[in-house]
């Protein structure tokens, strides 16, 4: 019997986005098709079974080993959890072996995937659950507390592992299972929007969107072979870290290294020591982590990413400038699932976000959907072989699908180059006496200062001039914080950038609230 819950709930066909480039031969995929075979299973048929796939500072799993252990997993659900094909899982982990072996094992089984952020508290996750109507639940015994708070009368069945239910129950299980026989078009994963407030939105995302990333951003940006070793610091609840330290990997043979809690100096420890080639990370990472580069040998890297939130042109001239390496900036959404506009070595420029990579196409539109002349800033609008569809959410499926294309909420130009530019999110135009004033611009110009380790801009209601720009400053010496540096600020911004942009408010922090992926939480500061 098949739960049908995703399928129904899909929007219209005439409210989901016009899809294109799958005729090219890498995103032609077969009818039948459960993605699992090709990420897995097919490594182990090819004779690769021990070969490493996911290492952490404690342990190491071959593919073999994964295969293994995400058999079993579901032969668990099946057996002993009585999932039905169709039902949804959620997913509660730091990034681990374990989750890796989850996420596998619930798409062979049939299920979808519904794979969440560690930090997220009992109310948000109960209303993920209500949402998607969860049925069972793979939790890390370290998050049980959270867990164990949730009353939902969808959830049926949780299950902890980590020296807990899972391992006992595995057990004495089968090491092999017959994947279920999925089709293309079927929901493997459903990913919530983060930084949405009320009613989450989710977001509904095929078995052949899961392989047809695969081909796109990594054979554009990164050319990966199986020598390669993927780090990164977002969490796999997040799509970015899915595909950059999972699905890439696993689609082209090599390994990732998982850590559950990364920090810049755990990171560049792993790096140096494991000989890391490709490391996923937001640009608050990247700031951060090139302060401290000179600590370690980071000579194995050689692939950048950055992704999350727009890379400021000085956070990537100081890693540039420091290690000769250039960050492949990228933007993505989880309705789209992953990154669709980037550059790679040979088509990079300083400062823009790049190009629509192989598989998408983009443009930018005015508020009627007319295409703008090049350098005019607007709505960007993107289409290609993934897009948008909500589930059970009309009103929301309508505003992100215009004519066919997806309008991703930010502000772009493009150059007459063809590049995109990063102006601001949609939400992030500050308007004042007058003026459009893109806060990533004023964040922008106010890091070049030398006292400035990080800030975040947003915009103040004011009477007089509509709004204020406001500044959230942390200090690189905070004991210098006072008013006479704020007016220092001031006046050196006054000098540097046209003055109508500075910042009126300047206050002083010791740190930023940021999402687990190292998004600037903007919203707080408002």
């Amino acid at each position: 019997m098949k739960d049908n819950f995703a399928q129904i709930n899909l929007p219209k066909l005439e409210l989901q986005p016009e899809y294109t480039f799958l005729d090219l031969p890498q995103f032609q995929q077969p009818e039948l098709l459960n993605c699992v075979e090709k990420l897995l299973g097919n490594h182990i048929k090819e004779g690769r079974g021990n070969a490493v796939c996911i290492r952490t500072f404690e342990e190491t799993w071959t593919y073999q080993d994964l295969y293994e252990k995400a058999n079993q997993i579901a032969h668990v659900l099946v057996e002993d959890l009585g999932l039905q094909s169709g039902n949804r899982v959620l997913l509660r982990s730091a990034n681990n072996p374990m989750m890796v072996a989850c996420w596998f094992a619930v798409l062979k089984a049939g299920g979808i995937v519904v794979a969440t952020m560690p930090l997220l508290r009992a109310k948000e996750i109960t209303t993920i659950i209500d949402c998607a109507e969860i049925s069972h639940a793979f939790c890390d015994s370290d998050l049980a507390e959270e867990m164990n708070l949730i009353t939902s009368d969808f959830l049926k069945h949780i299950c902890f592992y980590r020296n807990s239910d899972l391992e006992k129950l595995i057990e004495s299980k089968p090491k092999i299972f017959d994947n279920y026989p999925s089709n293309s078009n079927d929901v493997a994963l459903i990913g919530f929007t983060s930084g949405t407030t009320g009613l989450p939105k989710m977001t509904a995302h095929y078995h052949k969107d899961i392989l047809n990333i695969c081909e796109a951003f990594p054979n554009y940006s990164l050319q990966p072979t199986e020598n390669d070793i993927f780090i990164g610091s977002p969490p796999i609840g997040f799509t970015f870290g899915l595909g950059g330290l999972v699905l890439f990997p696993m689609y082209f043979g090599a390994s990732t290294f998982l850590i559950e809690k990364p920090s810049p100096d755990v990171l560049l420890q792993a790096i140096q020591d494991y000989k890391i080639t490709i490391c996923f990370t937001a640009p608050t990472a990247w700031r951060m982590i090139t302060t401290k580069i000179q600590e370690y040998d980071i000579s194995s890297l050689r692939k950048c990413v950055s992704a999350g939130e727009t890379l400021p042109l000085k956070v990537w001239q100081d890693w540039y400038d420091t290690t000769g390496l250039k960050i492949i900036d990228g933007i993505g959404a989880t309705e789209m699932l992953h990154i669709f506009i980037s550059s790679n070595e040979e088509n990079m420029k300083p400062g823009a976000t790049g190009k629509a990579i192989t598989g998408y196409e983009a443009k930018i539109i005015d508020q009627q959907g007319n295409e703008l002349p090049r350098n005019e800033a607007g709505r960007l609008a993107v289409r290609g072989i993934t897009g948008c569809k909500y589930l059970n959410r009309e009103e929301k499926q309508r505003e992100y699908v215009e004519n066919g294309w997806n309008i991703t909420g930010d502000i772009f130009r493009q150059d007459e180059e063809g590049y995109f530019h990063f102006v601001a999110r949609g939400d992030d135009m500050i308007i004042s006496s007058g003026y459009n004033i893109a806060a990533i611009e004023v964040e922008s110009v106010l890091l070049t200062h030398k006292a400035i380790l990080e800030c975040a801009v947003v915009g103040l209601p004011d009477e007089e001039r509509g709004m204020l720009v406001c500044a959230h400053i942390v200090l690189k010496e905070q004991e210098m914080a006072d008013e006479a540096l704020k007016i220092q600020i001031q006046n050196w911004f006054k000098s540097t950038a046209a003055p109508y942009k500075y910042p009126r408010v300047i206050n002083f922090v010791t740190s930023l609230p940021k999402t687990e992926t190292g998004k600037i939480q903007r919203f707080k500061l408002k």
